[in-house]
């Protein structure tokens, strides 16, 4: 892996990353869209991509992305689209708006020939360049990708490398409440910590995210934390189901189970007598008379 992908895109396109974006930047794709050789561009010739899904960029990132190219230039052309009013951009936003700031007129540049919706999935590819992505903002990449391009969960499993499991699993946390999703953008909680809370209820799910929070929680703490939840659960779902039965039923039961020497359940609409092989069906069949004679 090169240092200059970064950590972000190896966590979404797993051992594929160099490869794709090789192929996105020399415009190889499954079309085989024709590429030119790199030019300097004009930078007020540059138009944005109007399909870049993000609109935030960090200041201190950008000045220190500025320094650098003062110094050593573009190391990574940008990628764009020549149309009759310019260029659009493609790839690069980063990069482009750095150079602004170091006061460049010029950028490199590859010139390929994409159509819109070929616009619209790299833009959404170049947004997961990102250093130390969490698992929402993976799981919210994937999700744009099987809206706008219709993939099948299989599908982009392939697409980006990665286990449909994988996928399936990312993909569920985007049903955590917002709130909890912050949580995780805001580096309040970590990846493992909103896998644990996620088979619980929203209302526990908010509760044990908080707690986790206010209280500096492990990942393991709150998974033993949810499992107590669980328990406790049962347990009281246990306690309601015994609560429900019918009290003649259950002074039936008792009576049987102790006449009877074995396990006895009885509801409103059966009695089970519970048995441990041939031997013991025999002796509960003898005692409640309804042995076969020879």
């Amino acid at each position: 892996m090169s240092e200059k992908l970064g950590k972000g895109l190896e966590a979404i396109f797993g051992g594929n990353v160099d490869e794709l974006f090789a192929d996105i930047q020399k415009g190889k794709t499954s079309d085989q869209v024709e590429v030119n050789n790199i030019s300097d561009i004009k930078i007020d010739e540059i138009r944005p991509n109007p399909h870049q899904p993000r609109k935030e960029f960090d200041e201190d990132s950008l000045n220190e992305l500025a320094e650098s190219i003062k110094v050593h230039g573009v190391f990574n052309p940008i990628t764009v689209v020549k149309d009759a009013n310019g260029y659009v951009l493609v790839m690069g936003e980063r990069r482009l708006r750095a150079s602004k700031l170091a006061h460049k007129t010029t950028i490199p540049a590859y010139v390929v020939d994409y159509d819109d919706k070929q616009m619209m999935e790299l833009a959404l590819l170049e947004n997961t360049q990102r250093a130390d992505l969490n698992v929402i903002e993976i799981g919210e990449t994937y999700q744009k990708l099987i809206d706008k391009y219709n993939y099948t969960q299989d599908e982009l499993a392939k697409r980006v490398g990665k286990s449909r499991e994988s996928i399936t699993n990312t993909l569920r946390l985007l049903r955590l409440p917002k709130e909890i999703q912050q949580m995780v953008i805001d580096k309040k909680l970590t990846n493992g910590h909103v896998r644990a809370i996620l088979p619980l209820d929203e209302d526990l799910q908010l509760q044990v995210a908080k707690q986790a929070v206010s209280e500096g929680l492990s990942v393991r703490k709150v998974e033993e934390l949810v499992k107590k939840i669980k328990n406790n659960h049962s347990e009281e779902q246990k306690s309601d189901k015994e609560k429900s039965v019918n009290p003649f039923y259950k002074h039936l039961a008792q009576n049987m189970q102790s006449k009877l020497g074995t396990k006895v359940d009885v509801n409103n609409k059966q009695i089970v007598i519970r048995f441990d092989g041939d031997d013991d069906l025999n002796r509960i069949l003898e005692l409640i008379d309804c042995l076969e004679e020879e």
